[in-house]
C-alpha cells in the first residue's frame, strides 16, 4: 500500500530490498516481533543518582534516567527510531517517549499516559523538571484528550464503532489523520516504557499494538541483588535491574538493535563516562522551570 506524506515521519529512501519485502511478507506488527531480556549492573547508576539528590539537582529517579538514556541511545542510535506504516519504512520525527503514571497508588487507580519529545542534547535537570510538570498535570487535571476521543468513538453501535476503527487504521496507513488524532497518543511514539519496578514487580514482556506505529516496548522491572561473576571470576553480589524489550524486527535488523541495548546498558553501567559527575552536571544544568 502506498503512502503519502506523514507528519510524524519521513519515507526512508535507501532500504536494502530484503527489508523493504519484510511489511509485505509480515504485515502485521504481532507477526514481526522479537523479545529479549537485559540484567544491567545499576549499582553505579544508583550511587549517581544518589550523589546527584545530594548535591541539589532536581528529585531524580531511576526510572526517570532510564527514560533520559533510552532517548539519547535512540538519538545515538537513529535506526531504532523507526517505524513501519502503510508497507512502508519510516524515520520519525524525533525522538517520543511514552510512559503511563498512575492517578494514585490504588488497585482501581486510573493510568496517564505521558507523551513527551526528548531533544538532542538536552540537559539532564531540564527533563527531570519537565516530567515532574507533565505528571503533576497528568495526574490533577481531568480527562485526557485522548480518552476524550476513546469516548466518542464509544458512542457509536458496535457495527459502526468497527467500521470507523478499520476507517482510522486505513487513514493511517495512507498518512492522512489529522495530527490532532496522532500526536497525543501514546502509541504514536519511538517507544513506550512501563516501569513495574515502582510498583515492585518483576518485568514482564509486553506486546506491540496493532493500533500506532510505536516498534519498541521495554518494561523495567525492580531492582534485586544476584550472585554474578567479575572479570576474574569472583562472585560478587551485584544490583541488578532487569531490562525486557519487545521489539518490531521490520525496523531493523537484529544486529544493529542487540548494540543500540548495549549502548543503553553500557550508559546505565558507567553514568560518570556518559554524564560526568553527578555534582557537575549539576552546577552545569540550568533552572529553566521558573522557579
Amino acid at each position: 500500500m502506498w503512502t503519502g506524506l506523514r507528519r510524524d515521519g519521513r519515507i526512508v529512501a535507501d532500504v536494502p530490498d530484503e527489508r523493504a519485502i519484510m511489511p509485505f511478507i509480515m504485515r502485521r506488527r504481532t507477526e514481526s516481533t522479537v523479545y529479549f531480556e537485559q540484567l544491567v549492573d545499576i549499582g553505579a547508576a544508583q550511587e549517581w543518582i544518589e550523589r546527584w539528590n545530594r548535591a541539589g539537582g532536581p528529585r531524580l529517579s531511576l526510572f526517570v534516567l532510564v527514560l533520559y538514556e533510552v532517548a539519547e541511545m535512540l538519538h545515538a542510535r537513529p535506526r531504532m527510531n523507526r517505524f513501519v506504516a502503510g508497507r512502508r519504512l519510516y524515520q520519525r520525527d524525533g525522538v517520543h517517549l511514552a510512559f503511563g503514571a498512575l492517578k494514585e497508588f490504588a488497585d482501581n487507580a486510573p493510568l496517564e499516559m505521558i507523551k513527551r519529545r526528548f531533544e538532542p542534547g538536552e540537559d539532564l535537570a531540564a527533563v527531570v523538571r519537565g516530567l515532574e510538570l507533565s505528571i503533576r498535570d497528568a495526574r490533577t487535571a481531568g480527562v485526557a484528550a485522548v480518552d476524550k476521543e476513546l469516548r466518542l468513538f464509544l458512542r457509536l453501535p458496535g457495527p459502526l464503532l468497527d467500521v470507523a476503527v478499520s476507517a482510522f487504521h486505513l487513514l493511517d496507513a495512507f498518512g492522512v489523520l489529522p495530527a490532532a488524532l496522532t500526536r497525543p497518543d501514546p502509541m504514536y511514539s519511538s517507544a513506550v516504557v512501563s516501569n513495574l519496578g515502582s510498583l515492585k514487580t518483576d518485568a514482564a514482556f509486553h506486546h506491540l499494538y496493532e493500533h500506532g506505529n510505536c516498534p519498541l516496548f521495554l518494561v523495567v522491572g525492580s531492582v534485586r541483588p544476584a550472585p554474578v561473576a567479575d572479570d576474574l571470576g569472583q562472585i560478587r553480589v551485584r544490583q541488578l535491574l532487569p531490562l525486557r524489550w519487545t521489539f518490531d524486527e521490520r525496523i531493523e535488523d537484529g544486529l544493529y538493535a542487540a548494540r543500540s541495548a548495549e549502548l543503553l546498558r553500557a550508559r546505565l553501567e558507567d553514568p560518570v563516562q556518559y554524564l560526568g559527575r553527578p555534582e557537575d552536571a549539576v552546577g552545569r544544568a540550568p533552572d529553566r522551570s521558573g522557579r
